[in-house]
């Protein structure tokens, strides 16, 4: 039952429409600045996240069409749609329902930084047995870079949970959404 293909249907199913309420939400708050640009003061560095968030969205339900292979067991499946899930409450943590305690995003995002910061950290260690789901073989296919930037990120995840300094979090941002458009760019490019 756990191979076939239209149980991973079912699957994918499920794991697009929690990616899917991502991607709305996420979506939707960069929709309420574009329609009230003046009701909150705007982060660079919270929006420079979110379009990172959106790229990481979209990237994760591509990727995951590689599950099409798995004989699906309840923990692989309870796995992915929490590995999912993480997707979602980033881009609750990004547009919350409601802001009025803080004084625009920038405040916002500085006071839930360790939330947000946090969460991102267990996307990026998720995707380390979601991985190895397809096999030990697909995972070195990665060589070196793969454990290097997993150990990078979580150094620096960690830095950004604990410093309010606004050059360092403008810079990994920045630097941060170069590198994921460079690894995406660099993956479909060794495809084909």
């Amino acid at each position: 039952m756990g191979g076939s293909p239209d149980f991973y249907l079912h699957i994918r199913t499920l794991i697009a429409l929690v990616i899917g309420l991502s991607i709305t939400h996420n979506l939707g708050g960069l929709a309420s600045i574009v329609q009230h640009p003046g009701r909150r003061k705007l982060y660079a560095v919270h929006l420079i996240w979110a379009a990172s968030l959106l790229l990481g969205s979209i990237h994760f339900w591509w990727w995951e069409f590689r599950l099409h292979e798995l004989s699906w067991t309840f923990g692989r499946y309870l796995f992915v749609i929490s590995y999912a899930g993480l997707f979602y409450l980033l881009a609750v943590m990004l547009f919350p329902k409601e802001m009025d305690d803080y004084d625009g995003y920038r405040d916002y995002f500085l006071s839930r930084r360790k939330w947000f910061f946090g969460i991102l950290a267990l996307t990026y260690l998720a995707d380390i047995p979601d991985t190895l789901l397809k096999g030990q073989a697909y995972l070195a296919s990665f060589g070196w870079e793969y454990p290097v930037r997993m150990a990078a990120y979580m150094v620096l995840f960690a830095i950004a949970m604990f410093t309010r300094n606004a050059r360092f979090h403008a810079a990994f941002a920045v630097l941060s959404l170069i590198y994921q458009i460079s690894y995406i760019l660099r993956l479909y490019y060794r495809e084909g």
